[in-house]
């Protein structure tokens, strides 16, 4: 899809935050004097096409490694993003603050954010937050589709369930440590625990509106005005399957945008991608149809297969009469606020231990 100069000249002045992407998981499958050139040749350059500015690199761990590998397999992805850093640091630099975050901008590098997508590696160790936080992890989610022994993941909706008692312990520990909270994946009941008990802005790194595409991977209305109300910001997922059963468009993924932005103001409104072909095409192959809890996960946005689509987001809110004051909070103007004021920094968690 063709992006015209106008919205290629107003998408090249923001700031661009995405807050999930998966290539840190095709970089953790090469070996590892390859994964710094590897990186070079394949995601930097989608990245600069797309102007990412700032990324956050999740730490996925497959069925394959759990549980008994978990921590051992989220040892690895963050050792190789460091890895991959430090191959690339006239390009790229890991920070571990806002600070750094705007040290590594002003010196024309893609700041990296090295997240937890699930916390597998934990189990009821709640304790070994800390160590993470020193490996780099700023940002946590408690579960992916499934269970943790935190919590459950909106897989396991029917369940009700709340956050366990090692969950309650895992939010004073992420908040007094200065790891982010974040919502995205977490079951319904769970994520309405976890807002009742943050004491600091609470983000969802990668999930749409639910009234726009009924699917418990999206948020409701009411939990978008909690996240919103603690501060934080939520990460449109450009997957298609989230974007709607059947509609896969940018025009269809901006209407998500759209309703967050009317909901909670376009200050809460950020950009989570989800950017996952490479990754299910390499592991599964191109042409399989791959099922995301009962979904299939392999269909995409045209133009938002990858980080070089971003643009598409820009273009499209700039026809529906945007000004660029507004498209400058989604494209990375939420996330930037949220991040100067949180990302690192150790507080005095009042999360109460009998919630």
């Amino acid at each position: 899809m063709t992006i015209d100069a106008q919205a290629q000249s107003v998408h090249a002045r923001m700031r661009v935050v995405d807050t999930h992407d998966d290539l840190l998981m095709l970089c953790a499958r090469r070996p590892v004097h390859l994964q710094g050139a590897y990186f070079r040749e394949t995601w930097l350059p989608q990245l600069r096409a797309g102007g990412v500015d700032v990324q956050v690199l999740p730490v996925f761990v497959a069925d394959e490694f759990r549980p008994e590998g978990a921590l051992r397999q989220t040892l690895r992805m963050l050792e190789t993003g460091w890895r991959v850093a430090a191959a690339n640091s006239d390009a790229v630099r890991i920070c571990l603050t806002g600070e750094d975050v705007e040290r590594a901008l002003a010196d024309g590098l893609i700041a990296i954010i090295l997240a937890l997508e699930g916390c597998e590696a934990v189990g009821t160790d709640v304790e070994l937050f800390e160590p993470l936080f020193r490996l780099g992890v700023r940002i946590a989610s408690f579960t992916h589709f499934g269970r943790t022994m935190l919590a459950d993941g909106s897989g396991e909706d029917g369940t009700g369930s709340r956050l366990t008692g090692a969950g309650i312990d895992a939010v004073a520990a992420c908040e007094s440590l200065g790891i982010m909270l974040d919502v995205s994946h977490l079951g319904a009941a769970s994520t309405d625990h976890l807002l009742e008990l943050a004491t600091r802005p609470v983000i969802a790194s990668h999930s749409s509106a639910y009234s726009v595409r009924p699917h418990h991977r999206n948020l409701t209305d009411a939990r978008l005005r909690g996240i919103a109300e603690t501060g934080g910001t939520v990460g449109i997922n450009l997957l298609a399957t989230f974007v709607d059963h059947d509609d896969h468009t940018v025009a269809r993924a901006v209407d998500h945008v759209e309703h967050v932005a009317s909901v909670v103001g376009v200050e809460h409104v950020g950009l989570g991608p989800d950017f996952i072909k490479e990754v299910l095409d390499e592991i599964y192959g191109p042409d399989e149809d791959v099922l995301l809890d009962g979904v299939v996960a392999s269909t995409y946005i045209p133009g938002l297969e990858g980080p070089s689509g971003l643009p598409l987001i820009t273009a499209e809110l700039i026809g529906r009469g945007w000004p660029e004051d507004d498209i400058r909070w989604v494209m990375g103007g939420g996330f930037s606020r949220v991040l100067a004021r949180e990302l690192g920094v150790p507080g005095s968690s009042g999360v109460r231990r009998d919630a």
